[in-house]
């Protein structure tokens, strides 16, 4: 039986217009002749320059005053070195030398792909068929640095999606980093990402069973600066480091619109990017709701399965997860505990699909397999392409396969309600693949998905087109679990 896609008209296409600030350090050499150079400037010339710089830019951010005396505080100890007393500059020199430490950085001006679709927690004032919904995409923009942004948007009563307006400026939280951690855990996960088990007794035996962030980042500095260390102890340090700044809040301007903000790489372990968020509304045994995302942590040279939680989209906690299953790419919550436990579907070993049953949300132990590459047009690997979605006839599973061309396209398979080991069925065709129209992007012949919804008994499916913009299609439900259950 042939399962009608229906594609729609809409597109999301990556904007270069939105920037975000960032600070950029020239190098200490540099710095330090800027810096002299601002301070022999007369008060009037500081000031003069200061606000043609504010005049040129107003409008493009908010608040740019505060993020030039921020950047300028990254220069506080270089500063003092230099013989100058960091506190005796004026905030209009702080404020210039900040200028010249700051630049955009358009975070869509590559892509904007990879749509994760999830039901918004206010659904009032809507008509009757109506539901308002949250897109969440990897914008890239220059270096292919990776981040996640947000659209809001209304799908009406017949599936029309309907986008609202996209706000101008863009927000930048602010970042708390966790003070307190677990020896015992902490371990565990440097033990997972390879680091030598002499480097972490080294540095962690003489901690205590729960440490403080600076005391463990104190640790690791006083080492580094040891002229006697060797580079695989020195790699392993700087690893360490940039676990323990893994784990951080974030909090938005809660005045600000919810496409006005933009999770960021924050900490080492995100240096090249965030990848791939597979959000899902989550809903524990006491009916309690929270907003749950696990996406990918890449630093250039090392993967860190992440996980994200918020109940507002204002306030996020970002962790690392861990255990042995917490390998490689491509985790998905389970929206809902399955006989007690949470349950994360993931593509542990690269090209195999597993399901992995915990206690706790951020330790997944023991995964088991339950697809392997089977058809032509997955035959490299298979993974899923978002959450389970959940039906009366099973989970609903999309899953991404690789074909022959590195052609990726969508496929779908139902799991057990209660025991989603089992594989009720599986479509032997793609659901969706490339057409001829979206052959073409930034990484040719591909359609990905983060995760979609049921609306109206349809299945909403927003994809990504050939890793450079996205779209959505729909399919109806009973068609498509009919198939499944047939294979």
């Amino acid at each position: 039986m042939a399962i009608k896609i229906q594609r729609k008209p809409l597109k999301f296409i990556p904007d270069a217009k939105r920037v975000v600030t960032r600070f950029f350090n020239n190098g200490d050499e540099r710095t330090k002749q800027l810096i002299r150079r601002i301070l022999d400037f007369s008060e009037d010339k500081v000031e003069q320059k200061l606000s043609k710089t504010l005049r040129e830019f107003k409008g493009r951010h908010r608040n740019l005053q505060k993020i030039f005396k921020f950047h300028c505080g990254h220069f506080e100890g270089l500063i003092n070195n230099m013989g100058i007393e960091y506190d005796q500059l004026t905030d209009n020199q702080k404020m210039l030398i900040g200028s010249y430490s700051t630049m955009e950085y358009s975070i869509e001006s590559a892509a904007l792909f990879n749509p994760s679709m999830i039901e918004d927690l206010d659904q009032s004032f809507l008509k009757e068929g109506e539901k308002r919904v949250i897109i969440s995409f990897r914008a890239t923009g220059e270096g292919h640095l990776s981040s996640i942004v947000f659209r809001k948007a209304i799908l009406d009563k017949n599936n029309k999606l309907h986008v609202l307006k996209v706000k101008k400026h863009i927000d930048l939280p602010e970042i708390g980093t966790k003070m307190s951690y677990d020896k015992h855990r902490f371990v565990e996960k440097m033990q997972e990402i390879k680091i030598p088990v002499n480097y972490i007794h080294e540095i962690m035996d003489p901690l205590p069973d729960r440490f403080d962030y600076y005391d463990l980042k104190m640790a690791v500095q006083k080492l580094l600066k040891e002229n006697t260390i060797d580079d695989g102890k020195r790699i392993a340090l700087q690893e360490m480091t940039w676990l323990v700044d893994s784990y951080y809040d974030l909090k938005f301007n809660e005045q600000s619109d919810i496409t006005e903000r933009v999770i960021f790489p924050n900490s080492p372990a995100e240096s090249r990017g965030i990848e791939d968020a597979r959000f899902v509304r989550f809903k524990d045994d006491d009916g309690k709701e929270t907003i749950y995302a696990t996406y990918t942590a890449y630093n250039g040279h090392t993967i860190i399965p992440k996980l994200l939680s918020t109940c507002d989209f204002i306030d996020f906690r970002i962790m690392p997860i861990h255990g042995n299953g917490a390998q490689n790419k491509n985790f998905a919550l389970f929206p809902q505990k399955i006989n007690g436990k949470y349950a994360m579907l993931a593509r542990v070993d690269g090209y195999n699909n597993y399901i992995i049953f915990s206690d706790r949300i951020t330790l997944w132990n023991d995964p088991i397999k339950i697809q392997e590459p089977k058809f032509a047009w997955d035959l490299t690997q298979i993974g899923n392409c978002g959450s389970p979605i959940y039906t009366p006839e099973g989970w609903l599973i999309l899953t991404h396969g690789v074909g022959p061309m590195r052609r990726y396209s969508i496929g779908a398979s139902l799991l057990d309600l209660e025991d989603p080991t089992k594989v009720i069925g599986r479509l032997k065709k793609p659901l969706l693949s490339p057409s001829e129209e979206e052959r073409d992007g930034y990484v040719p012949n591909v359609v990905y998905s983060c995760g979609g919804i049921i609306h109206n008994e349809h299945l909403i499916l927003p994809y990504a087109i050939s890793d450079y913009s996205s779209s959505y299609a729909t399919v109806e439900l009973k068609t498509l679990l009919k198939e499944l259950k047939r294979n």
